[in-house]
């Protein structure tokens, strides 16, 4: 009789811990549940800890699909008529290795973009607002409209909805599209009011700001919201109001403006992708655009040296005919709550 082979104790712990793993796996079929605050980057997600909803979600805002998304679904479809000549049906396009003003990292085809490569393109997050007052209003612009994208768009309730993988090259700000990242926040945006005026001096808020922003019997102001923009809020029963009760008026682009603040959502919303994108893209500086006193900048960059920054940017510091995100946006609340979220 022949002795019987002892097995290894390595091999049966082995084989012991691949069979728990087998047991504990979902079967094929099962679904995969998110927690619903991820963000995607190169087809990796990323928590973020605020809402997020992604464009292949139910509800999502996809910028990939060449259609319009509102109106009558038989005349939804591409019509070169409708758009400048030479533009395609996409509203997005490849990052290139090399940007406009000559920044390069190590050369990529198309569709070779990796989350390696992307972080040494991203150094820059463009904020603006999108003069809709909702999300979906702004998307309804920027895709069915004007044939722009951006990555995130940040409603009022403080959903954060992304159009396109990071990876994209969005249609958001004009020259420095390869290198950021674009977010569109919910606010009717900024409009003029007469020289030298302060914010608690107002004889009369702007007529735009007047149609939108109430003052109610106990003087809280909240903002006016249709049956329908009401309905496209993710939150039920959400009752938007700036974050400060009043107009706040500020020179931007040489030029005086009065806007309400965002929503304490959309601040803390913001703050939680700022952070995220922050570790996500270290090239990303948590920071805004400084003049010799440590101020912020309120105009437009020069061009060289909007090639050597890295950090947050608004609008009007890349273009000289833009105001946004305006004088009323609290650059300084968001990098302190950010700051709270990262090393």
């Amino acid at each position: 009789m022949r002795p019987s082979r002892l097995v290894p104790a390595p091999f049966l712990l082995s084989l012991l811990a691949f069979l728990s793993a087998c047991a504990a796996s979902p079967r094929p079929g099962d679904e995969l549940a998110r927690r619903g605050d991820e963000i995607l980057a190169c087809g990796r997600l990323f928590h973020t800890g605020a809402p997020v909803v992604l464009y292949c979600d139910p509800g999502g805002y996809d910028a990939y699909r060449v259609e319009r998304r509102f109106g009558p679904r038989d005349q939804a479809a591409w019509d070169p008529a409708r758009v400048q000549p030479g533009h395609t049906p996409n509203r997005y396009s490849s990052r290139r290795a090399e940007a406009e003003f000559g920044r390069a990292v190590a050369p990529v085809g198309e569709s070779d973009w990796t989350l390696e490569y992307l972080r040494q393109r991203i150094d820059q997050l463009v904020i603006h607002y999108d003069v809709a007052g909702t999300s979906r209003a702004c998307f309804r612009t920027l895709h069915d409209d004007r044939n722009l994208s951006v990555h995130f768009m940040l409603d009022l309730d403080g959903t954060i909805y992304q159009t396109l993988d990071l990876k994209e090259r969005a249609r958001h700000a004009t020259i420095v599209n390869d290198r950021s990242i674009g977010i569109e926040i919910a606010n009717i945006g900024a409009y003029p009011v007469p020289s030298g005026a302060a914010s608690d001096a107002l004889p009369e808020p702007p007529a735009q700001l007047n149609r939108v922003y109430l003052r109610e019997p106990d003087g809280r102001v909240r903002i006016s919201l249709s049956d329908d923009e009401a309905a496209s809020l993710r939150v039920a029963g959400f009752v938007p109001r700036p974050s400060r009760p009043g107009p706040i008026v500020g020179v931007v682009q040489g030029e005086t403006l009065a806007m309400y603040d965002l929503t304490d959502a959309q601040y803390e919303s913001l703050a939680r992708l700022t952070a995220a994108l922050c570790r996500i893209f270290p090239e990303i500086q948590r920071d805004y655009p400084r003049d010799g006193r440590g101020e912020l900048v309120r105009a437009k960059l020069p061009d060289d040296r909007l090639v050597r920054y890295r950090g947050l940017l608004g609008h009007y510091h890349v273009q000289s005919n833009k105001t946004d995100p305006g004088p009323a946006f609290d650059w300084d609340r968001l990098l302190r709550r950010a700051g709270e979220f990262l090393p």
